[in-house]
């Protein structure tokens, strides 16, 4: 490796967001603090990014020394931007891995309205597919299954603890069944591995 290189480094992805088909942010997460520090900075950066992309029919672009990969669909544009020298296809497999599992978290109905519909869900999908811009999964099932798994634990969970906090009986008999159900599952799957 010649001096100019950049040592090879875990932290691939910088940003990841997505706007929609005006360009008004619906969600982003900066994995870099020095990339961009402030809200104005990022907004700044996200302007340019959709005003370069919207019309363009390519899935890679490259913009202030970033690269940024991306993809739409109806009214919504996802963004995963990586330094100039990151691998491209690693950068699109955590794109199609973003647009996969959020689509089958939709019900294939990838649009504005059903995403902040549905904006816990699209969190836990980003955070379980980057953390701290290290790539953890790239497969769209397996990220379903740990983001179906936390979604049916936290909610039985939750139901119990509503009822302990308010002293509420009404409904308590569902969400017991709920939370055994829940328990055996967790149990079967601590035997199982």
């Amino acid at each position: 490796m010649d001096s100019t290189s950049p040592e090879p480094s875990l932290y691939t992805v910088k940003a990841v967001f997505i706007l929609d088909n005006d360009g008004t942010r619906l969600l982003s997460k900066y994995y870099d603090p020095e990339l961009y520090p402030t809200m104005k900075e990022q907004k700044n950066f996200e302007r340019n990014v959709f005003n370069k992309t919207h019309k363009a029919d390519n899935e890679i672009a490259f913009l202030e020394g970033m690269t940024i990969v991306y993809k739409s669909s109806i009214d919504l544009f996802f963004y995963v931007v990586g330094s100039a020298q990151e691998n491209e296809l690693m950068l699109m497999s955590v794109l199609n891995c973003l647009f996969d599992s959020l689509s089958q978290i939709l019900r294939k109905n990838v649009e504005r309205r059903c995403l902040l519909d549905n904006m816990e869900g699209v969190f836990l999908v980003v955070d379980e597919i980057i953390d701290g811009g290290v790539i953890l999964e790239c497969d769209p099932q397996q990220v379903l299954q740990k983001v179906n798994y936390r979604q049916v634990t936290e909610s039985g969970y939750g139901f119990v603890l509503f009822d302990y906090i308010t002293g509420s009986v009404e409904g308590q008999s569902e969400r017991s069944q709920l939370l055994q159900t829940t328990t055996r599952y967790q149990n079967r799957a601590l035997h199982s591995t």
